[in-house]
């Protein structure tokens, strides 16, 4: 899959700018909303949290990163990741994606 759209609800999903391989966007999480398990095979998401806190966890490696606001975590490709605010909590971050073609692959929980 190449997109993420409609694939999971967010209140507020803006596309800043985008270029062949970068893109940065600007994504707002309510309460109860997250940015389902998925990796991307090319490219490395750096996530910057613009208001928190925000967690995004990890697999291989298996990691809990929470960040405030300021704070920033990059994850590599074929990293499977989750992004949610902290205990269910609404969120705000940029998200810088990229170099590398964007692609979006679900994983099973």
């Amino acid at each position: 899959m190449t997109r993420d759209e409609g694939i999971y609800p967010a209140d507020t999903r803006v596309t800043l700018a985008e270029a062949p391989g970068l893109r940065v966007r600007l994504l707002a999480l309510d309460a109860g909303q997250c940015v389902p398990w998925h990796y991307h095979t090319r490219i490395t998401d750096t996530f910057f949290c613009m208001q928190g806190p925000m967690q995004i966890l990890t697999r291989n490696p298996d990691a809990t990163h929470v960040l405030q606001p300021g704070e920033t975590l990059a994850v590599p490709p074929d990293t499977p990741h989750y992004v949610s605010g902290e205990d269910g909590g609404p969120c705000r971050f940029m998200i810088v994606q990229g170099v590398g073609e964007y692609d979006y692959v679900p994983v099973e929980e």
